[in-house]
């Protein structure tokens, strides 16, 4: 037997046995495994970040187990298993892919990506959008919405053009904020200054989403992945700002106690250490 499948039967086999004999693996649902498959999903995410390739072998095993696991229930239940699994990605992928598996020519990954948007419509779905998953964070859902718009043709030409729309956007958003600062009491007597507060503060934040959505459309021009970009800023300043905690502790001082300009200092050596 082909040693690939022999390691993948030895672990639909272990899944089996501790399904059977292990308490805590017996009391697992779908719900109560879902919170857990989203972690290790992360843990997955961060040892790709850090290029850490053997805690990536070991994170894929995680999500692997669960994903056996997940096939064990369905067929606890009656209503699928890993069988049913696999063939049925086998023939999605199959169908998806007419270029390789049937006589449809293409000559870019642009035209596979339209073309597997196209087939998805014929299967039944009613809106392009309808395979991006309402619980996704807000930026990677961004990122989708576009990738699937784009993949029917509902796209800028070039990216110059998006610039000019991420520039237009930050010119609004910054009117909206102008404005709101200019505003310290409602134009209308009669108008609640609480509510009229909120209002404005509802106006900035629409126009900040429009901001973050089109920003997140020319990194997609740029081929820059946005999450990835912004989890890397993320790192970076958790490293330098605690390269700064460390240096406050070592003369004896406290954050809270410093100057801007003194913290500046250990931010900026941070800055050189990279």
């Amino acid at each position: 037997m082909d040693e690939r499948l022999k390691a993948f039967e030895r672990l639909l086999n272990i899944m089996d046995e501790l399904r059977e004999k292990c308490p805590w693996d017996r009391k697992q649902t779908m719900e109560s495994l879902r919170h857990l498959t989203l972690e290790e999903v992360y843990e997955l995410s961060d040892a790709i970040l850090e290029g850490d390739m053997k805690e990536i072998r070991k994170e894929l095993g995680d999500i692997m187990l669960h994903l056996v696991f997940y096939a064990k229930i369905g067929s606890e239940k009656g209503e699928f298993d890993i069988t049913d699994v696999l063939n049925g990605i086998c023939e999605k992928l199959i169908a998806r892919h007419p270029h390789i598996y049937g006589d449809v020519q293409v000559d870019n990954e642009e035209q596979v990506k339209q073309n597997w948007e196209k087939l998805k419509l014929r299967e039944g779905n009613r809106s392009v959008l309808e395979g991006v998953p309402v619980s996704l964070p807000s930026l990677v859902k961004a990122q989708r919405i576009q990738d699937k718009a784009a993949g029917v043709g509902f796209d800028w030409e070039e990216k110059g053009q998006v610039w000019e729309k991420v520039e237009e956007e930050l010119r609004e958003f910054r009117q909206e904020v102008t404005s709101g600062e200019a505003a310290t009491s409602p134009l209308d007597p009669g108008v609640d200054a609480a509510s009229e507060a909120e209002t404005r503060k509802e106006k900035i934040e629409a126009e900040f989403g429009d901001v973050l959505f089109s920003l997140i459309n020319y990194a997609r021009f740029l081929d820059i992945n946005p999450e990835n970009a912004l989890e890397k800023t993320n790192r970076k300043f958790i490293k330098r700002f605690r390269y700064l905690e460390e240096k406050a502790r070592e003369s004896g001082r406290a954050l809270k106690d410093m100057s801007l300009a003194e913290m500046d200092l250990f931010w900026n050596e941070a800055k050189k250490n990279g």
